[in-house]
């Protein structure tokens, strides 16, 4: 970490190295005032040492980036005034993924993962071999907010209460294409199937939990209209790997991978 001089040393603004990035509820616009929470204002002042006229980056995801000033410092408060946004408001592609919630760190593993991957909704599923059935949403809602600040996203995914796989089912969207990594087999490669796909729809992707799905969890899964079965290939992957490997093939071939100059 570079040291900071003391204000009105030189002439320039110190920007905290240049990455800091938070996420904050409340709107941006010039000249406005924002109140870091508790855990935020530690991280700032005694983590990266932040001091007074500091710049840091805002974003709340609905008004861009902002370039905002740590003011008002004292050992335990500060306050960041907004001055200029230095990025629009962008948008991920319509990407869910509904997942078989795994023990404690995989889960929040998984789900900041899918957030710097760009999905736009998490969806926790219940399965017949779903080994962790209670899911701390506001826990892995803090996972999502690390993940955003610290790859540059502009908005978090949103992230619903765990439901069991038959009410999922029930309240797909029938125009919601659902892409089932099936590894039981009878199904085309990920890349194959998703070769000529509309990329403008909205999709889907589901991921069972580490026991696999059961026979009869599979034959509701296939008989649900908007569901296209896939395979990873052929190797046995973990939960968390076939899922983080389904959203980068899905990104590569239907997403905004490819928009990027």
């Amino acid at each position: 970490m570079r040291a900071h001089k003391a204000p009105g040393e030189t002439g320039e603004l110190n920007d905290v190295g240049g990455r800091l990035r938070l996420f904050v509820e409340a709107p941006l616009r010039p000249g406005a005032t924002i109140v870091p929470g508790e855990s935020q204002t530690h991280y700032l002042l005694h983590v990266m040492r932040a001091r007074d006229r500091d710049a840091v980056r805002v974003f709340n995801g609905r008004d861009g980036e902002w370039r905002a000033r740590i003011s008002d410092v004292t050992r335990r408060n500060c306050a960041l005034i907004c001055e200029l946004q230095i990025a629009g408001q962008d948008h991920v592609p319509d990407l869910w993924l509904a997942f078989a919630p795994i023990k404690k760190t995989p889960a929040e593993y998984l789900v900041q993962k899918a957030t710097e991957l760009g999905v736009a909704m998490l969806l926790p599923v219940i399965t017949e071999r779903t080994v962790a059935r209670r899911v701390n949403t506001d826990r892995l809602r803090l996972n999502i907010i690390e993940a955003a600040e610290q790859s540059g996203r502009l908005n978090l995914p949103g992230i619903r209460e765990a439901e069991l796989l038959p009410e999922l089912l029930r309240g797909w969207p029938r125009e919601r294409r659902l892409v089932f990594c099936d590894e039981a087999g009878n199904a085309s490669p990920m890349a194959s199937a998703l070769a000529g796909a509309n990329s403008r729809s909205g999709w889907g992707v589901l991921i069972g939990p580490e026991g696999g799905f059961s026979p009869a969890e599979r034959q509701l899964v296939r008989q649900h209209p908007a569901v296209l079965p896939v395979t990873l290939g052929p190797r046995i992957m973990r939960a968390d790997t076939a899922a983080l490997a389904a959203l980068a093939v899905w990104q590569a071939i239907l997403g905004d991978w490819h928009e990027m100059g």
